[in-house]
């Protein structure tokens, strides 16, 4: 099943060109336009889903968390890699087709290590580089 309307079923259908890294008969993988890290592919079903909330086959979604390892194979990713999922407009999901972000090629701050702004647990203790305080 496809989406006329997005741009991630378009790329999985070559509709439109990208810097592919990874293709088999289930998924594409490719470098991110807006990459976060030196390393930054993002690894697709060629079906459609929304996001994890539109009950993604287990198949599919073990197939692109298998795939995982071998992006980071193909990018030599030997000191690890990070992958993400967000899903739903709060998690900052910004194309709705489920997808799998591969991140690597520098050491990443851990979650709780970073700054999550007036919604973190600890925004009562958040302050800016001069120390004034952020949140709270």
């Amino acid at each position: 099943m496809k989406d006329e309307n997005c741009i991630f079923c378009k790329i999985g259908a070559h509709e439109i060109p990208t810097k592919k890294v990874y293709e088999d008969d289930m998924c594409i993988a490719f470098d991110d336009m807006e990459p976060l890290m030196p390393v930054h592919v993002l690894i697709i079903p060629k079906d459609h889903y929304t996001g994890l909330d539109d009950d993604v086959p287990e198949e599919v979604l073990g197939h692109c968390l298998k795939v995982t390892k071998k992006i980071a194979e193909i990018k030599g990713l030997t000191n690890g890699w990070r992958t993400l999922i967000n899903t739903g407009h709060d998690a900052s999901q910004s194309v709705r087709h489920f997808h799998v972000h591969v991140l690597g090629g520098g050491l990443m701050p851990r979650p709780n290590d970073q700054d999550w702004g007036r919604f973190a647990t600890n925004a009562d203790k958040i302050y800016d580089k001069d120390g004034n305080k952020i949140c709270g």
